[in-house]
């Protein structure tokens, strides 16, 4: 249930992230509006780059084997 939460949080900020940039591109938010919306999404990516950063920690975890990182190509075919 934990990753679900995870993904979830990380899906819905980037969302709300996202929306931040569209009204910000617009040009139509205050000054104050701005300010307040950039700071939200300056949260906003830190809380989507500790999403990130964890979920790279498990996959490195999870590509360890005997104490040795064992990585494979990747083949995009």
């Amino acid at each position: 249930m934990a990753r679900k939460k995870s993904t979830t949080l990380f899906e819905d900020s980037l969302e709300e992230l996202e929306h931040l940039v569209e009204q910000m591109e617009q040009g139509d938010l205050s000054l104050e509006e701005s300010l307040k919306s950039f700071e939200r999404g300056v949260k906003l990516t830190g809380t989507c780059q500790k999403a990130l950063q964890d979920a790279e920690q498990k996959i490195q975890i999870l590509l360890e084997k005997n104490g040795k990182q064992t990585l494979e190509s990747f083949n995009d075919e």
